[in-house]
């Protein structure tokens, strides 16, 4: 019997050292976790009180005395008819339809190109890479320069067609949200490509090896190994550029300011504007709330999917 009960024993002790381990770690994390819950967690506290009052800088109170002008959920209500917000939100998402898709093509097929040797590809890497590493209102800046009337993507035109072209891109409405486009994709397909990149490197070799020995041609490894591999990484790209585009401002702001008129203004756009012009706060937040539940929403949905992907790979 002595000999059955030391196994027994070692074990308790075992389970009772793994316990007092996790206590230990949880104290000695607590004060990380408040401060982490108190950054995160008051701010959004603050911002659904704010969001069922009228209260605004103009007052002269602090917003904790924003009770004061308590309308409950006005602002909400003002939301769900306020036509310039819908706007707003439809031309955000225009930009997010547009751009997403073909930063990822444009990624996926870079990626494909570098994941293979060729001579100079070290230093055609670096210049890929650069338009990533230009801060947004640098670049909004640049676009703002190139697509001016007598800027250098007319005279690149105007040398195509053999005509004189001077296109007011930002001036005009229905030029102005492509010119805006044009910007995104051209800062933001590098990180496409890096992320895309990173998994097909990631890519089990043996498997494409295999594949390759049985008659498989690169189309086939591509469609039935290499991309089944890589759908976590493609939502995970997708994801991360669909928060992003939802969040554009930097760049649009720099070059069109939101116009001309409302023509450029997206959801970040009118948030400034509201917040800084107009100073409805109370309304501002109630906006950014329902902003921060869709986007939650769609990150959830994102995280859904990449687990289910997960499971399947």
């Amino acid at each position: 019997m002595p000999a059955l009960e030391q196994p027994v024993s070692l074990s308790a002790n075992a389970a009772t050292d793994a316990d007092e381990g996790r206590r230990l770690g949880l104290w000695l994390t607590l004060p990380a976790q408040i401060l982490v819950l108190f950054i995160s967690v008051f701010p959004l506290l603050m911002q659904l009180y704010i969001s069922l009052t009228d209260w605004s800088p103009l007052d002269g109170t602090g917003w904790w005395m924003a009770w004061e002008s308590w309308n409950t959920f006005a602002n909400y209500i003002d939301l769900m008819t306020d036509n310039r917000f819908f706007g707003a939100l439809g031309r955000t998402a225009l930009i997010m339809l547009v751009c997403v898709p073909v930063e990822f093509l444009l990624g996926l097929g870079l990626a494909i190109l570098f994941v293979q040797d060729f001579p100079g590809k070290r230093v055609f890497y670096s210049i890929l890479l650069m338009p990533m590493m230009v801060v947004p209102a640098v670049a909004g800046y640049m676009f703002f320069m190139l697509f001016q009337s007598g800027g250098p993507v007319n005279m690149l035109i105007s040398a195509l067609t053999g005509q004189p072209v001077a296109l007011a891109w930002l001036s005009s409405p229905g030029t102005a949200l492509i010119a805006v486009m044009i910007a995104d994709i051209w800062q933001w397909t590098p990180l496409m490509f890096l992320i895309l990149l990173a998994g097909l490197v990631g890519v089990p070799e043996d498997q494409l090896k295999a594949a390759s020995l049985l008659g498989a041609s690169w189309p086939q490894r591509f469609l039935h190994i290499m991309l089944p591999r890589m759908k976590t990484i493609i939502l995970i790209a997708l994801a991360i550029r669909v928060i992003e585009n939802f969040k554009i401002f930097d760049t649009l702001f720099i070059m069109t300011g939101g116009g001309p008129g409302v023509a450029t203004e997206t959801i970040s756009v009118y948030i400034y504007k509201v917040t800084q012009q107009d100073l409805i706060w109370g309304y501002v937040a109630a906006i950014a709330l329902v902003i921060l539940i869709v986007l939650s929403i769609l990150v959830s949905l994102a995280i859904s999917r990449m687990n289910k992907a997960r499971a399947e790979a």
